[in-house]
């Protein structure tokens, strides 16, 4: 045989190859991009939040509301009407160093054994490329990160950025495609939950005191799914409702 034929007998066999493997990795290729709000703080409630200082350096514990405020690069200037808020929170610490402030969505129904409402984490649907948020800074060398936990419960801390600017600014971060949204097993798609916001301060920042406001925590995600006959059995919920009517 020629080395020529042999050439293109072997691109035609690593051509079929990647065809017939095509539909074991067809979760993975991706093409439906949305944009989504997971909390726009404009309804104080819809999401319950806490905020906890470090154990260390804590003036007080430190104060959040939820206030009428909003970037005027999203939503303009015309503030005398409209029902958009946005999370107002007051802390300080007693002297400098790392100290940092969690701000952690929680199940005010459910308390853990300190008495403190457990954690809620939220969750992100499809598979999640970035997450943004708006954020109003004061200068101060700070710095604000996000905690996700995959399926396997591993947690993976993102830098958002740095806080040392003034007035709002969309601080965001690409999610790494090493983090997995997806099993070899169905149900394939597994998707990641926001467990925290940690604020960190630097060692040589003032912590007398000092302001953050949060808007908008959003997410660029991909909610594509390969469809397979009977993928209807690997939703939970239709599950339990199968199995609720089923006869023995």
């Amino acid at each position: 045989m020629r080395p020529r034929y042999r050439a293109v007998i072997g691109t035609a066999l690593a051509l079929a190859a990647i065809v017939a493997a095509a539909p074991a990795v067809a979760d993975e290729i991706t093409r439906n991009y949305v944009s989504k709000v997971l909390e726009s703080f404009d309804q104080p409630g819809k999401i319950t939040w806490t905020v906890r200082g470090s154990d260390v350096g804590v003036t007080k514990l430190p104060e959040f509301t939820f206030v009428k405020a909003w970037p005027d690069q999203v939503y303009g200037y015309n503030k005398e009407n409209a029902e958009l808020w946005a999370m107002a929170i007051h802390g300080g610490f007693n002297r400098k160093g790392y100290n940092y402030l969690e701000i952690v969505p929680v199940d005010p129904s459910k308390k853990g054994a300190d008495g403190l409402p457990e954690p809620k984490p939220i969750q992100i649907p499809g598979r999640v490329q970035t997450i943004d948020l708006w954020v109003w800074g004061s200068n101060y060398n700070y710095w604000l990160d996000i905690h996700l936990q995959d399926y396997r419960g591993v947690d993976h801390v993102l830098h958002l950025g740095s806080l040392q600017y003034a007035g709002w600014r969309n601080l965001s971060v690409a999610v790494p495609g090493s983090i997995p949204h997806a099993s070899p097993y169905i149900p394939r798609f597994r998707g990641l939950v926001i467990t925290k916001l940690v604020l960190w301060t630097r060692p040589e920042a003032p912590v007398d005191g000092f302001y953050v406001f949060l808007d908008d925590l959003k997410v660029l995600t991909d909610l594509f799914e390969t469809r397979f006959d009977g993928d209807e059995l690997a939703d939970p919920d239709y599950l339990n409702k199968l199995w609720s009517a089923g006869k023995q």
